[in-house]
């Protein structure tokens, strides 16, 4: 799926990914990729500025971490990240139910 039509629902898929834990960035793409079976397999240049942007918003802390002497960096979720990904989901919740409520075929109305 290209990136362009995933804008305005990635922050909640980031922010879903990282309730599960901390986790590094290629990690939240493997997840991402892996969960949705192929179909958001995305670039890096798309998760990285998007996990920097929840940061900055303060929706995620980050760590460095050293593994192997590589160094990463490990995000993880805030409380107000939570509390965003509820709102998140809801707003999303909403606009699956409207959305099915207009593509829902109805009974032909008697003339």
């Amino acid at each position: 799926m290209a990136p362009d039509q995933v804008k305005g629902q990635l922050d909640v898929l980031l922010l879903r990914v990282l309730l599960d834990g901390p986790a590094h960035g290629y990690s939240v793409i493997s997840s991402l990729r892996e969960r949705s079976e192929g179909t958001f397999d995305l670039p890096e240049g798309t998760i990285y500025p998007a996990l920097h942007r929840l940061e900055e918003a303060g929706f995620l802390e980050s760590d460095w971490e050293s593994v192997n002497g590589r160094r990463r960096r490990l995000y993880r979720l805030t409380r107000s990240g939570a509390a965003a990904l509820v709102e998140g989901q809801s707003r999303w919740a909403n606009f699956v139910a409207a959305v099915e409520s207009v593509l829902t075929p109805v009974s032909p109305r008697p003339v």
